[in-house]
């Protein structure tokens, strides 16, 4: 058996003559920029969110960049945020000027520590740029009272959690912005790049979207400098139709992980869900000791692996030579040499995932397993 990471063919299968209708509807009205399949997705985004703004943009990086531009973050200022995430979330708060504060993660949430913000925070701090990595929300309540205590902004880098809930509200709508990827192999993935940001003020939304535009509020009327950095109409088209489904495939995830967890509990160290939120598992991360070993079994299996990540963001060459050198962030580097990523997405099937846990079992048993899972595996 053949068992991928993701499956954007499956997925698109599933979905094709809506998708097909509706990318020849905006091709034939030739509705490329702006228009009203973007205002359409706008519209839908917040409200499925419980916001009251969407700006579409080109891609999550550009989405968090021009949050903190928004917010007038540049040289001088410093961004705290976690040290396991991927490169974008640092890249966004370099191309702004300002520093980045690299804080430890929480070795059993794989989220940014609370405690460690704490001890970062000084007179230069701006933000606090959480991650709500893999699917998982940060953990909110305190962040948020920490912000307020010491006059902080809150972005959050929602890129892996479309749809994530934290104490009965989705992720993205805690903070002053919250910023979405819509990168194909994400949870809501568009056909090519794409992003967003969201905030329920009314004037941040309109100096983000001026942003986005080339600083301008009519077409050669520039108030400031900006970018180009814009969602298209068809990718915005397809992420309509695809919003509808977005929650049955979140559920999907969750099933598969919660099958993955029971079925492997023991045998490696799976995720844990807390009470106050809900992820959505856009990865399924385990650790184990002898990684390299259990990905080439998988892979000779059939069975396709990831690593997110493999060097903790402080450790990379852009910015090891930023970082004080006697700053250690233990917790990262061990993780780093011990997660990998199970295959997981919404249009998996069950035997796919029986097959994964059936592997697993055999390489940690050091023998063959014969379950055969007769009963629903997700009961």
């Amino acid at each position: 058996m053949k068992v991928p990471f993701v499956d954007l063919k499956k997925q698109y299968d599933s979905i094709k003559p809506e998708i097909d209708k509706k990318i020849a509807e905006v091709i034939n009205e030739s509705a490329f920029i702006g228009g009203k399949y973007l205002k359409s997705f706008e519209q839908s985004f917040s409200k499925y969110l419980g916001v009251n703004h969407t700006i579409g943009c080109g891609n999550g990086t550009d989405a968090l960049f021009i949050a903190l531009k928004t917010l007038g973050i540049g040289e001088g200022d410093e961004v705290i945020t976690a040290a396991n995430s991927f490169v974008a979330t640092a890249e966004a708060i370099s191309l702004t000027g300002a520093k980045v504060i690299f804080v430890d993660v929480d070795e059993k949430t794989y989220n940014i520590d609370i405690n460690e913000i704490k001890k970062a925070i000084n007179s230069k701090t701006k933000v606090i740029l959480p991650v709500h990595l893999y699917g998982k929300p940060a953990d909110m309540n305190p962040i948020l009272k920490l912000a307020k205590e010491f006059d902080l902004f809150v972005v959050e880098d929602c890129a892996q959690a479309h749809g994530a809930l934290y104490d009965g509200k989705k992720v993205g709508t805690f903070g002053d912005f919250g910023c979405f990827s819509f990168y194909p192999g994400k949870n809501l993935g568009a056909y090519g790049d794409g992003g967003a940001l969201v905030t329920d003020s009314s004037n941040l939304a309109k100096t983000a979207r001026m942003f986005s535009n080339h600083g301008r509020v009519s077409k050669y009327d520039h108030e400031f400098i900006g970018l180009n950095s814009r969602l298209d109409g068809l990718q915005a088209a397809v992420l309509d139709i695809k919003l509808n489904y977005l929650d049955l495939w979140s559920q999907k995830r969750r099933d598969i992980a919660h099958f993955y967890s029971k079925s492997l509990k023991g045998e490696l160290v799976v995720p844990i869900e807390e009470k106050i939120e809900k992820s959505v598992y856009h990865l399924y991360v385990v650790q184990v000791e002898n990684r390299g070993q259990l990905q080439t079994f998988l892979k000779e299996k059939g069975i396709s692996t990831g690593i997110h990540y493999p060097i903790p963001l402080p450790e990379l060459k852009a910015y090891k030579n930023l970082i004080d050198p006697k700053k250690a962030f233990p917790r990262s580097s061990y993780l780093s040499k011990r997660i990998l990523s199970l295959p997981i997405h919404g249009c998996m099937d069950l035997k796919e995932a029986e097959y994964v846990v059936k592997m697993i079992r055999t390489f940690v048993n050091k023998k063959n397993i014969k379950d055969e899972f007769p009963n629903s595996v997700f009961n």
